[in-house]
């Protein structure tokens, strides 16, 4: 297919009398009520339920080979190659099946800095998935709308499957990405996070050439106005501690950090609210209403009242909002040069302290190790038990290039502005998983907001021996039990055992990567 035929294929695409162009959020809400793609809880909120496929599919995303991505992509298991032909197949096949449909159409931005934004379209078959993207990323105004040119296009298909052995996918869903014809196609899946994702695997694709270092974090500003980062996968309290009520939320899961300061890739956020309350999580308690999107959330048939603890349908159930539900959140979602970045980890072995100061190289260490526990429902094929999971600079599924050029980029940002780094437990203690018991919010809150005050600027630090990392012998509002993980444990011989298991996964999982010899030595028994 040439390049002056897909983009045909795009014009079709958004025209015609069955397009619906950048509807607003209560058309969007009728039009998918009316085709009855969801229902309304009863605190306003849209719910819609996706089938199958309650996660991501890591294992159905693919990226074109071609002459601009075949030198540049770190390709292997995370990024899996599609042939050109295969694409322009697909590309021809998901065309035909959309143009019989009606076609939602939204022109939205990524990227809150104007001098870094990327202009996307997003073309869906749902009325709901509209409304998802538009509350998700940055809505432009009317005279911007106007000025609006597209760079990339979603066409969103979640009800076109695939035939593997006819397209070369793995399964009935596909996520593909051809960076050099602009366009995403998804099919076969209706959850709406691989759109999200995939315009995120876009920025980290094309903003590193810009000497913009993209990032899977969350940011918020204190009242002295100096920005924090919250690194991590998916469950370890990203959104949570992010959006706190002492301080101003820039954005909850996806940023820059250019020349100028940090800067929210997208205007929404998209929260887990699995056993989601107002007393633990106020702020995004009260976001979910009127505009918001609930994912596979269970409603009481008689009073429509949202069942956060029910997880039947999966413990990935998600929350989607704009940035602005939540009170006081900066906007536009733009921020100075951060003095502290938080790593989180959702430890299931219970071996990693509450919070530990890095230093440098422990920062780069465990930034390429990007340590965490992949839970129940996050990604499709999950078992109930969770797994250990190392995904490099806590993103490893969204990034094209090789994670040693998100490294370079980020250690020499921390050293520049000489950048606080600290790793942070929102996992397990006093056992593993099924055993010990998961920090609480609460205590998670109390020692982000010690480190970030200056208070365990004030406190003496000791060396626990597994790690050999830093850790506050006393903290404000925290038991100091807690602080050391292996007092936590009522066994010490068991921690013992468990901290060396983690630790040989950790030096394991670290020969993958090309690292200067004092990162290398920053690991877990070498320092």
């Amino acid at each position: 297919m040439a390049s002056s035929t897909a983009a045909e294929v795009l014009y079709s695409l958004a025209v015609g009398p069955q397009v619906h162009s950048n509807l607003p959020v209560a058309q969007l809400v009728e039009s998918a009520l009316q085709r009855g793609e969801g229902r309304l809880a009863a605190n306003g909120a849209l719910v819609a339920i996706t089938g199958a496929r309650t996660g991501r599919s890591p294992k159905d995303k693919f990226i074109v080979d071609n002459e601009l991505t075949h030198s540049l992509v770190d390709w292997g298991r995370v990024n899996q190659a599609i042939s050109q032909e295969r694409f322009d197949a697909l590309l021809e096949r998901v065309t035909e099946h959309m143009l019989g449909r009606d076609r939602f159409v939204q022109d939205l931005y990524s990227g809150a800095d104007p001098a870094y934004r990327l202009p996307i379209r997003v073309i869906t078959e749902y009325a709901w998935h509209a409304l998802f993207v538009r509350q998700l990323f940055v809505r432009p105004s009317e005279a911007e709308l106007a000025a609006h040119t597209p760079e990339f296009t979603v066409i969103a298909a979640p009800e076109f499957e695939a035939i593997p052995e006819r397209d070369g996918t793995r399964s009935g869903a596909f996520i593909l990405a051809d960076f050099a014809r602009h366009i995403i196609l998804v099919g076969g899946t209706k959850y709406a996070g691989e759109m999200k994702k995939s315009i995120f695997g876009v920025m980290n694709f094309l903003v590193p050439q810009r000497d913009v270092l993209p990032m899977h974090c969350s940011a918020n500003v204190g009242a002295e106005g100096v920005t924090a980062l919250f690194f991590g996968l998916s469950g370890t309290g990203k959104t949570t501690l992010s959006a706190d009520p002492a301080r101003r939320l820039i954005g909850d899961d996806e940023h820059g950090w250019s020349a100028t300061g940090i800067f929210n890739f997208e205007g929404g956020c998209y929260a887990k609210c699995v056993d989601l309350s107002e007393e633990k999580e106020p702020q995004i308690y009260h976001a979910i209403r009127f505009g918001s999107v609930l994912e596979n959330v269970v409603i009481d048939p008689a009073t429509c009242e949202p069942d956060y603890t029910d997880t039947q349908l999966t413990e990935n159930t998600r929350a989607a909002y704009p940035v602005s539900y939540i009170e006081h959140a900066v906007v536009p979602g733009m921020g100075g040069h951060p003095r502290n970045v938080m790593f989180l980890a959702a430890d299931a072995f219970g071996v990693l302290p509450p919070i530990a100061k890095l230093t440098p190289d422990q920062a780069m260490y465990h930034f390429l190790s990007g340590y965490t526990a992949k839970l129940a429902g996050t990604e499709a094929g999950l078992g109930s038990e969770p797994v250990p999971e190392f995904s490099a600079c806590f993103g490893a599924p969204f990034l094209p290039l090789a994670p040693r050029v998100y490294a370079e980029m980020l250690g020499k940002r921390l050293n520049e502005h000489q950048a606080a780094c600290w790793l942070v437990n929102t996992g397990w203690s006093g056992g593993k998983f099924g055993v010990g018991k998961r920090m609480s919010i609460k205590i998670s809150r109390a020692l982000v907001h010690a480190a970030l005050n200056g208070d365990l600027d004030r406190v003496e630090f000791v060396k626990e021996p597994a790690f050999g990392l830093q850790i506050p012998v006393s903290c404000p509002g925290v038991p100091s039990d807690v602080l050391n993980p292996r007092n936590a444990w009522a066994d010490k011989e068991a921690y013992d055992a468990q901290a060396a298991e983690l630790a040989s996964r950790f030096e394991a999982n670290f020969h993958q990567f090309e690292a200067p010899e004092a990162v290398r030595a920053a690991g877990p028994g070498k320092n």
